[in-house]
């Protein structure tokens, strides 16, 4: 952000701006170190500074052009009366990127830098525009700031001027947190720098105190933005009251774009789980139910863009286990109840938030099977149903991921079986999307984990196995690759049925247990091991060409010796089966 000029700089012109004004005014100043009155310099750089508030591009031009850059080292004197006016103009021509780098290669780094250690309030506040601007997207510009220790010392100031609230003070705060913003944006080293020096507790307060003043409380929020995706940063955050000072200004807040700036920040810092619920503490949940509520019937491009971000929000505090339990309030929270009547809406955003919203309530087990027995289930097998046809991938995403959280506790296995989850869960088995399939894959495996009946359904269904079999070699998938394996494991492991290892044999699926033996996760290998010594149990004639064509007694005798006592253990018991069997 570049930091505009000074409304309230009295220039008190002594020439009328023209083309030839202007070329006696810069060579004058070439020559001024020499044998010119401290008047002369005054009226050439009243000359320079109308020149460039009339055509700032070509006047920095000409600056640039003239040499008198170097000149102005010379003039960055605090005994000067002139000093103010010279950073001015610096900041003046520093507005335009192709100036930035050759105010550096003047040397006007250091003099400006040794200049905010004055007293005068007009001389800080140029300087601290001019470095600003010189920083504002150049990398020599902050290097050369922070060679010159610049950094460290605008923090002193903004910390000894935190309190102040008198309209110099706050116009020379505003300054002082642009020029940080500037001197740290995107880069993750001085960022830390700043961290490191304690800037973060400071601009809290500072935002606390000064949050009736527009133009600093806007710095201090694009710094917060700056600093905030810093993991290092959060920490910082999360022992300040950050939380209640942004969820008050919010409150306050009627524009979109001043809502939207806040809601920049809170994005990054509620990715920490001490921050979440310090958030839901300050009540930003209730602020962003409020928005939803408002925003959710308009077309408007604001209103739409706000739903977004405040439903989207909202997902993300829940992902904090603390911050969500407390929402949750055993099943009966109001927060709670508003997120589910989301699912139902006509919005696809809010159905996408309210399915993301229960997968996150969704886990432990008590918050499980109070929804299962609360007739969540239905509500989410419906959003499904009006996703079947052509549907929204990222809901069918979210509500499958619900319906896998929920199947997780034992007890809700056969209520969501009944409830007939896997035959809404089977409709999207023609899906082409791997983020879809991979749900799908987990929902079904989890609902019939020791569901006999369920399992030997389920893997009699030939066009299920043929999809498994298929995705089974999904390259460019791992997830799902590994899913489907473990789902045909599974399928045998559950039902101990003749007629599943059937179907699985008679599709191609043995093979795809072989390879799954020697995958590089143990829980994958135990489970392979142990649906290949039940297919060898089962005496089935189908295998023999099976074992014969793959020799997979080598892997399954390579496996005995593995580290994991689980894995070896089981190998043994398959080689035996199987030998036997042969």
């Amino acid at each position: 952000m570049v930091l505009p000029i000074n409304e309230d700089t009295d220039f008190s012109f002594l020439c009328v701006y023209q083309a030839d004004n202007l070329s006696d005014a810069l060579k004058k100043l070439k020559i001024t170190t020499t044998d010119s009155t401290a008047d002369s310099l005054e009226g050439c750089l009243d000359c320079l500074l109308q020149a460039l508030a009339q055509n700032n591009t070509e006047t920095s031009e000409k600056i640039q052009k003239s040499g008198v850059l170097q000149v102005f080292a010379g003039l960055l004197t605090p005994q000067s009366s002139c000093t103010a006016k010279v950073a001015n103009i610096i900041a003046e021509v520093a507005r335009n990127e192709f100036m930035r780098n050759p105010c550096v290669d003047a040397g006007l780094i250091p003099p400006l830098v040794q200049l905010l250690n004055c007293k005068d309030q007009e001389v800080l506040l140029q300087t601290g525009r001019a470095l600003g601007n010189i920083c504002y997207d150049s990398h020599e510009g902050r290097n050369a700031v922070d060679h010159a220790g610049g950094a460290h010392i605008v923090v002193d100031h903004i910390r000894s001027l935190c309190s102040k609230t008198d309209p110099a003070s706050e116009k020379l705060l505003t300054v002082f947190c642009g020029m940080l913003m500037n001197y740290s944006n995107e880069n993750d080293t001085l960022q830390s720098q700043l961290i490191n020096m304690g800037v973060i507790p400071t601009l809290v307060k500072l935002l606390g105190i000064h949050c009736q003043n527009a133009a600093l409380t806007e710095m201090c929020l694009v710094a917060f933005g700056n600093l905030a995706e810093l993991e290092s940063s959060k920490e910082q955050f999360a022992y300040t009251n950050i939380a209640e000072e942004l969820v008050k200004l919010f409150k306050k807040q009627i524009e979109h774009d001043k809502k939207e700036m806040i809601f920049e920040v809170l994005a990054p810092l509620a990715e920490n789980d001490v921050i979440k619920l310090q958030l839901v503490e300050a009540g930003l949940v209730e602020c962003l139910l409020e928005i939803v509520q408002k925003t959710v019937d308009s077309d408007k491009e604001d209103d739409i863009a706000e739903l977004k971000t405040a439903s989207d929000l909202m997902v993300l505090l829940l992902l904090g286990d603390e911050s969500m339990q407390k929402l949750f309030e055993g099943g009966k929270g109001s927060v709670f109840q508003r997120v589910l009547s989301w699912i139902p809406s006509n919005s696809h955003q809010l159905q996408l938030a309210g399915a993301l919203a229960i997968a996150n309530f969704a886990r432990n087990d008590g918050n499980c099977i109070h929804m299962v027995d609360n007739g969540i289930v239905q509500k989410l097998m419906d959003l499904l149903d009006r996703h079947v046809e052509d549907g929204n991938v990222t809901v069918q995403h979210a509500a499958l991921s619900a319906l896998r959280n929920l199947a997780i506790p034992v007890v809700n296995k056969a209520k969501m079986l009944s409830a007939g989850v896997a035959e809404a869960v089977l409709k999207f088995l023609r899906s082409e999307m791997p983020p879809v399939q991979f749900k799908l894959l987990g929902t079904l495996r989890m609902l019939i984990d020791a569901q006999a009946e369920a399992a030997e359904q389920l893997g009699k269904n030939a066009k299920l196995v043929e999809r498994l079999v298929e995705w089974c070699e999904a390259k460019d998938h791992a997830g799902v690759m590994g899913e489907s394996n473990r789902l045909l494991s599974a399928l045998i492991r559950h039902s101990k049925s003749k007629d599943v290892i059937r179907t699985i044999v008679q599709s191609g699926g043995i093979k795809h247990l072989v390879t799954m033996a020697t995958s590089e996760h143990v829980i994958m290998q135990n489970e392979a091991l142990v649906a290949l010594a039940l297919i060898a149990a089962l005496e089935l004639e189908p295998l023999q060409k099976e074992v014969q064509s793959m020799a997979f007694l080598e892997v399954v005798s390579k496996l005995r010796s593995h580290e994991n006592k689980t894995v070896a253990q089981q190998a043994s018991l398959t080689e035996q089966r199987l030998a036997v069997e042969s």
